[in-house]
């Protein structure tokens, strides 16, 4: 029977890598299909800007400032969608902007932009942000950005031709686009829904009140003369020359705060309100809304009014930026928390951590890259990669428990941390046979031993209920491998990953779900005394739901793991016999 579904699960694998060569032989066939359409092809709306950055360009730290480079993304996605409109265009609104690397004097900027998808009179516009030493020859990915511009005419109204898509990327960036407008339309009240149904937890046992600063102390309030360089063409002001006073008061309310020089890490979506002219006076305002752990949020307002008489402001635009604050190794420090005021300040304070939910669901979901994950490919030693990385950022510690984060290109990962009154090696056996899970995880609502495959790896087929927002219940094929330390000092490892079996295909009773890389590490701490340390790479099945508890909107993934430490505190007296064989 062993045998059976050994070569059951080898047969299961190799179609599955088999599935992989023929995406990866259709993918070469459709580039080479694309290329025989025209040599060299190039985007017809494709345009790039090269910039030498110079010290007029730059911040206090020699760096390229944000600001500047807001303003050339705005210029050159702004000519692009002029190529395809075939008349002026204003921007309307930009996708959230993660920076990756920052930009230092003397380094050529290169940026390329290019319609991904014309609805009618608005389009898509995507922007990608390069850096490159002249010296050295390197070359680094700065930003990707996203932008929406719309056509206008001053007499006729605008109806925009639709872009025709000839390569993969072009037809898969197509695709996603219509998706990424359907979230853009429903921000605001995805906003409403997130603080309406969620309560924010709080992690107020570990703050240090006299490190608390209050919201009012970093409030900036600016003022600026639109004059015609700010302005195109047409007489409105650049959307990105707003953006780049948006970012210097940002500036100011962060490093008042930290008091220190804070870096830009990410810009929120944001949508411009109305237009604004030359000789228009904007005025400014920035506070910090929320500060976590290592990172704070801005709100930034712009109002608009033409003579100083006026009592009456009109609303240009808000937006909102994440910063950090680098240490001499590149590593984010920990912030000073923020008192907001009673009323407008708990408001603004309480929709950060929605915002920063959001967020991290809109980086992961509406990625192309989540396309090409891979289902149920076995799980791998390497995948060990996740426990050693040295990137993870504590959100949040409840209770003696800790939740850190690790976001890269592809996922979002997190990891739970507590220490146990329990031996290693009882912790060890008690979470690594997974029907005993129910008892502390409600979200195994059964567990049922498919086969045991060899003494250290077994089979499990998992039911769990639905989540987010689904119907259906989910279901799992998990292989679960167990490993005892091999050296002093090494953790017993408990690794979980989805796996194809012939005997058990999805059904329609319930939503095949995918574990791409989770488990526990148990180390020894001491004499009965365990560090419990359970990763998860999320899959975007449930990242709604891990994203509600990255972003403090809810408590279950501390709930869950208190009740893992009740499970093997009262179970530990019940292995004498089983810890005989370890």
């Amino acid at each position: 029977m062993i045998q059976n579904v050994g070569n059951h699960l080898r047969r299961g694998l190799a179609s599955v890598f088999s599935n992989r060569t023929s995406r990866k032989s259709a993918l070469r066939a459709g580039n080479d299909s694309a290329m025989a359409d025209g040599e060299g092809y190039r985007n017809p709306t494709e345009v790039q800007m090269s910039q030498l950055v110079l010290p007029c360009h730059t911040n206090q730290r020699g760096e390229l400032s944000v600001g500047q480079l807001l303003k050339w993304i705005d210029t050159t996605a702004c000519l692009s969608a002029e190529r395809h409109a075939g008349c002026p265009c204003v921007t309307a609104s930009m996708d959230d902007i993660y920076f990756e690397h920052t930009i230092s004097v003397g380094q050529v900027v290169n940026i390329k932009a290019k319609v991904n998808r014309a609805f009618n009179s608005s389009m898509e516009v995507g922007i990608q942000v390069a850096s490159e030493d002249l010296c050295s020859e390197k070359q680094w990915n700065v930003c990707k950005a996203l932008a929406t511009f719309v056509a206008r005419r001053e007499i006729t109204k605008v109806k925009l031709k639709q872009i025709t898509p000839r390569t993969e990327e072009e037809k898969m960036e197509h695709s996603v686009a219509a998706e990424r407008r359907r979230m853009r339309l429903v921000y605001a009240d995805t906003i409403k829904d997130l603080l309406a149904n969620c309560a924010i937890q709080g992690d107020l046992e570990s703050r240090d009140c006299s490190r608390m600063v209050p919201a009012e102390k970093t409030r900036v309030e600016s003022v600026e003369l639109v004059l015609p360089p700010h302005a195109n063409h047409q007489g409105n002001t650049f959307g990105g020359q707003i953006m780049a006073w948006m970012e210097n008061v940002a500036t100011i309310a962060a490093s008042r705060l930290c008091r220190a020089h804070p870096t830009l890490k990410a810009i929120e979506m944001f949508h411009f309100r109305g237009p604004s002219q030359v000789g228009d006076r904007l005025v400014l305002k920035a506070i910090v809304n929320n500060a976590f752990k290592h990172s704070m949020e801005v709100g930034v307002c712009v109002e608009a009014y033409r003579q100083e008489a006026e009592t009456h402001r009109r609303h240009i635009n808000s937006a909102f930026m994440t910063f950090v604050v680098l240490d001499a190794d590149d590593q984010p420090q920990l912030l000073p928390w923020i008192r907001p005021q009673p009323g407008d300040g708990e408001r603004r304070y309480r929709e950060a951590s929605a915002r920063k939910k959001i967020r991290l669901d809109r980086k992961y979901i509406v990625s192309c890259k989540q396309t090409e994950v891979p289902l149920s490919v076995p799980w791998d030693p390497s995948n060990q990669m996740l426990v050693a990385k040295d990137n993870w950022v504590l959100s949040s510690e409840i209770s003696q428990v800790r939740l850190y984060t690790l976001e890269d290109d592809k996922f979002l990962s997190f990891h739970m941390e507590m220490v146990v009154h329990v031996d290693a090696a009882q912790a060890f056996l008690l979470l690594s046979d997974l029907r005993q899970r129910p008892e502390w995880d409600k979200h195994y609502r059964s567990v049922e031993l498919v086969q045991q495959v060899d003494e250290d790896d077994a089979i499990y087929h998992v039911t769990s209920p639905a989540l987010g927002g689904h119907t259906k219940p989910q279901d799992f094929v998990i292989l679960a491998s167990r490993r005892k330390p091999c050296d002093n000092g090494d953790p017993y490892v408990i690794a979980l990953r989805s796996v194809t079996l012939p005997t058990h295909r999805e059904t329609p009773e319930y939503r095949r779900g995918e574990t791409l890389c989770s488990g526990f590490c148990l180390w020894r701490e001491g004499d009965q005394l365990t560090k419990v340390s359970y990763y998860n790479q999320a899959t975007p099945g449930v990242l709604n739901y891990v994203t509600t508890n990255v972003a403090g909107l809810s408590s279950e993934f501390y709930t869950t793991f208190k009740a893992c430490e009740q499970f093997l505190l009262d179970n530990r007296n019940d292995l004498a016999p089983s810890l005989q064989t370890l």
